[in-house]
């Protein structure tokens, strides 16, 4: 098929933290250099911030350099933290507050403010606007192009209007593909261009194996009584247990209004396990449902995050581009916070591009200059000193990890003479069914806990009806033969929008994916213990529509 295409000096995939952060820097850059350059960013969300799901308490340390007079231009950052607690759940009634004393340095959040991370991206993406950048929300990055000499050319925008046979509606629109200099990759977590280009590059050589969580989120109105504006509430243990670690969250914004939340590590072993009814218990704990009680639900989510940390952050250049983010992994676990790594991955990248462009004809292809940039940053320096978190809690659980920690980061800075490496995968870490404990979970409420199916509804999510579905199988057997017998199909757990289920007609079972339910979390991506199933984009502007989450 012949394709139009644009050409500018630097495409940037994903308008989250840090492709905006790149965007602006590199305006930024530009002009402070006396250049001329075109930046684009493509966004596959209906508009910025559609697609944007994070706790979140938000370090403002990169936003400070990237624009230090953000409270005058009216960044939506309105809630100071003022109150931050953490609790060790003990049972489904039990908790002790954790002393001040004990709780890791990194844990604490004083100077730092609770918002909506999509809403911050709005703004962002104001700001690019303002300086030059060209948006485009609405349009999916469905793959990549490549030059004749395998360095990367740009990306190519996702067909529109194709059925799910993949014959052409009236409505089909053939996509484009925009060409670059240099091709920065912010996808977020597990973006499966990314992980085609890890692939295709060999990023993740010498690296440890990246781990995620699965982050669950809830946004709810509740009695002005109960609200306590800045306050932040974590908590460990309960519900995960049986080989499952991760934690809650509660934090206090603005207008009444909480967000309430779980994270559970995707390297669990039990596959009856739940990530969506752990979650639902974990709001009728006491310690948490004397906010929510008599409040009312505004919307639901849900997205991985990537928590491997400094030892499995991908090699983030190669020919053509960039991998930054997220989606090379650079979230900071130790502080359960990943926007302002993100945004300073993305400044880093700018300044490099725009030296670079500089040359002219005497450009370099492959940006290896970026390495040396992140590793004399403050960035580096952060994940450095967090190193043994995530490993720790995976190796000594929640209790005996978290003292670890505490060790670590409050008494050595980070800075103790032993490295913690977790060389295992999370998808290889289920038991078989027969090995373990089935879970029965309890009914929702329709108070404090509910379905999926009315969450899915509340998270805004549409896609085209009749449109080919973008989680596909490799093997289309494989979930009866070998998931559904080894482990009980765990796919129909581990989804937090119900879109995959085994149904059965006529005797015969069948697996079935609903794809109109996918809220773009990409855990099956991840969690498949076959890694039978590819996440890839539907048509542009399809998912979640979140509100202020």
């Amino acid at each position: 098929m012949e394709r139009e295409s644009m050409e500018f000096d630097v495409v940037i995939v994903g308008a989250g933290p840090a492709g905006l952060s790149a965007a602006c820097r590199l305006m930024q850059a530009a002009k402070e250099q006396e250049q001329e350059i075109t930046v684009c960013v493509v966004e596959k969300g209906s508009e910025v911030g559609a697609h944007i799901l994070s706790g979140a308490v938000f370090e403002p340390r990169a936003l400070n350099e990237l624009f230090p007079n953000w409270k005058e231009l009216g960044a939506p950052l309105k809630t100071e933290v003022i109150a931050d607690d953490i609790y060790m759940l003990r049972s489904e009634t039990g908790a002790i507050k954790v002393p001040n004393m004990f709780v890791p340095k990194t844990m604490h959040n004083e100077g730092n403010y609770i918002i909506s991370l999509g809403n911050l991206c709005r703004w962002l993406a104001e700001q690019a606007e303002q300086l030059g950048v060209e948006i485009f929300p609405g349009f999916a990055a469905a793959e990549t192009v490549y030059h004749e000499d395998g360095s990367v050319k740009g990306i190519l925008i996702g067909d529109m209007g194709l059925t799910e046979a993949g014959e052409e509606k009236d409505s089909f629109m053939p996509g484009m593909e925009l060409h670059a200099k240099y091709t920065v990759f912010a996808e977020g977590c597990r973006g499966h261009l990314g992980k085609e280009l890890q692939q295709r590059f060999n990023l993740n050589e010498g690296r440890s194996p990246q781990h995620y969580g699965l982050g669950i989120k809830e946004l709810w109105t509740i009695p002005s009584e109960q609200h306590q504006e800045g306050k932040v509430v974590h908590t460990a243990g309960w519900p995960l247990d049986d080989g499952a670690t991760g934690g809650g969250f509660l934090y206090h914004i603005e207008n009444n209004q909480v967000v309430v939340g779980l994270i559970t590590d995707l390297n669990y072993s039990n596959p009856y396990l739940s990530p969506f009814d752990e979650f639902q218990r974990y709001k009728h704990h006491p310690q948490i449902a004397k906010y929510l009680t008599g409040g009312s639900r505004v919307s639901y989510g849900a997205r991985a995050i990537t928590k491997g940390g400094l030892y499995s952050l991908s090699k983030m250049s190669f020919a053509g581009g960039l991998l930054i983010g997220c989606d090379a992994g650079t979230l900071n676990f130790a502080k359960i916070k990943g926007s302002h790594t993100a945004m300073k991955s993305g400044m880093l990248a700018a300044d490099v591009i725009v030296a670079e462009l500089a040359k002219g004809d005497d450009a370099k292809a492959e940006l290896t200059q970026y390495a040396e940039a992140f590793e004399n940053s403050w960035l580096q320096e952060e994940l450095f000193s967090s190193r043994n978190f995530g490993p720790a809690m995976h190796k000594f659980g929640t209790i005996l990890g978290g003292a670890f920690n505490m060790v670590d980061q409050n008494i050595f800075g980070g800075k103790l003479p032993l490295t913690l490496k977790d060389e295992s995968h999370d998808y290889a870490q289920l038991k078989l069914a027969s090995e373990s404990t089935e879970i029965v979970y309890p009914k929702p409420d329709g108070k404090l806990s509910f379905d999926k199916l009315s969450s899915v509804f509340i998270s805004n999510t549409t896609h085209e009806e009749d449109q080919r579905c973008h989680l596909t199988l490799a093997d289309s057997s494989i979930p009866l033969t070998v998931n559904m017998e080894k482990w009980a199909e765990p796919a129909q757990r581990y989804c937090p929008a119900g879109v995959y289920e085994i149904v059965e007609e006529n005797g015969e079972k069948r697996f079935q994916i609903n794809g109109q339910n996918c809220v773009h979390c990409k855990t099956c991506d991840i969690k498949d213990p076959s890694q039978n199933i590819t996440w890839t984009t539907p048509e542009g502007g399809g998912g979640p529509t979140y509100p202020n989450m």
